[in-house]
């Protein structure tokens, strides 16, 4: 089996078939532009700088591009990086099609959108049920082939979907232990708190945000789907139940420094804003810790307050058989 980013080890020489995942042209101290690599493949995505980069490569590197990279695997500031020897375009032997080095969702797009549909017939508020499905329908297939980030927690092909399924999965077991939730409530939020993306992010070849992400964001964008759903359906966006929903998708930052408009006011609220906090933290993670050595630390990640996390070396799993 073709090796991929992650099978190299610190200080291993790197030469393979890469996607590009992100380019940012940028200036260094000296004047000159270089060029910020993100690099992908299924196993995963790592930096790279192309120094003093020329105006042909800025203009023919680009994201969704395939490249091949020949270079080495460093260390720079506790996280993996790679330094470029050399860059060209791949060829279609080497393997040209951007789809072939994404990564992707644990579950197929067919059997999330199945399981998420039991929980929009378990939302029995009509308002909320006939919102849900309207928005959902409008947004179908960028829901389930977007990812839920450009970068930090389920930055994947279909990682949108997985991060609301997985929400979904958590609410349902609090829903359980505490007979008090809305259950309506925390689901219908769920599925629609990250809608907004569909629209803030480009997609998962080579994602970027979109001028509406830029300068509205993804929760004020679902707020203003919701309220266009109320308009198509005839129901009064000023309605309780319709007000309880919004605060929903505009709470779940949780903070105003975070993005959110307003703070959770309402149980169900504060729950979804948990949980998607919850769900995000164990992703990325769970990334780090999979190429990180036992006995070691994983990279430092800007989604966890720049923290490192150990990987214990002798620490056994136990799991039921």
């Amino acid at each position: 089996m073709p090796k991929r980013l992650f099978d190299y080890q610190n200080g291993d020489d790197i030469k393979l078939p890469v996607l590009i995942k992100s380019a940012d042209v940028r200036l260094a101290k000296n004047g000159k532009k270089f060029i910020a690599f993100v690099f992908q493949d299924k196993s995963g995505h790592i930096t790279g700088m192309m120094w003093d980069a020329s105006a042909d490569a800025i203009a023919q590197f680009k994201p969704g591009m395939v490249v091949q990279l020949n270079g080495k695997r460093e260390v720079y500031h506790d996280s993996p990086q790679v330094k470029i020897y050399n860059l060209r375009l791949a060829t279609q032997e080497e393997g040209a099609d951007p789809k072939a080095f994404m990564e992707r969702a644990p579950e197929a797009a067919s059997t999330m959108e199945e399981e998420i549909g039991t929980f929009v017939f378990d939302i029995l508020n009509p308002n909320w049920n006939r919102i849900v499905r309207r928005i959902m329908n409008n947004h179908h297939n960028q829901f389930f082939s977007y990812p839920a980030a450009k970068s930090n927690h389920h930055a994947t092909e279909g990682g949108l979907a997985f991060h609301t399924l997985s929400i979904l999965r958590l609410a349902k077991h609090i829903g359980e232990q505490y007979p008090g939730i809305n259950t309506s409530l925390l689901y219908a939020g769920a599925i629609l708190h990250d809608m907004g993306k569909t629209i803030e992010l480009s997609g998962a070849a080579s994602t970027e945000y979109t001028i509406e992400g830029n300068l509205i964001g993804h929760i004020v964008l679902i707020d203003e789907e919701i309220v266009k759903a109320c308009d198509a359906l005839s129901i009064d966006p000023g309605d309780e139940d319709v007000m309880m929903l919004r605060h929903m998708v505009l709470a779940h930052h949780g903070l105003l420094e975070y993005g959110s408009p307003v703070r959770p006011e309402i149980l169900e609220a504060e729950i979804l804003h948990d949980l998607d906090e919850l769900d995000a933290s164990i992703n990325m993670m769970t990334n780090a810790l999979a190429h990180t050595q036992p006995g070691e630390f994983s990279e430092r990640l800007f989604g966890m307050d720049n923290r490192r996390f150990y990987k214990p070396a002798k620490l056994q799993h136990y799991t039921k058989k």
